[in-house]
């Protein structure tokens, strides 16, 4: 069985599968990475770093809908 972690995005606490990167992350939640920006932990983190950063049991996440408008 995989071995699962529990985060908060937003708050409210989720459960992922382990080993999945932020990218992998936001697209299992349903997410649009290039229409969102993510504090992780208290920090913005980089766009061109979502790939290589590893989420991991306790993390927190705020994810926030760029929203277009004119």
């Amino acid at each position: 069985m995989p071995e699962v972690l529990t985060i908060q995005v937003n708050g409210e606490a989720r459960t992922c599968a382990a080993g999945l990167s932020l990218q992998q992350l936001l697209e299992h939640l349903g997410w649009r990475p290039q229409l969102v920006v993510v504090e992780f932990n208290g920090a913005i983190l980089p766009r061109s770093r979502w790939s290589e950063q590893p989420v991991a049991a306790g993390d927190r996440l705020e994810v926030v809908t760029i929203v277009g408008g004119g």
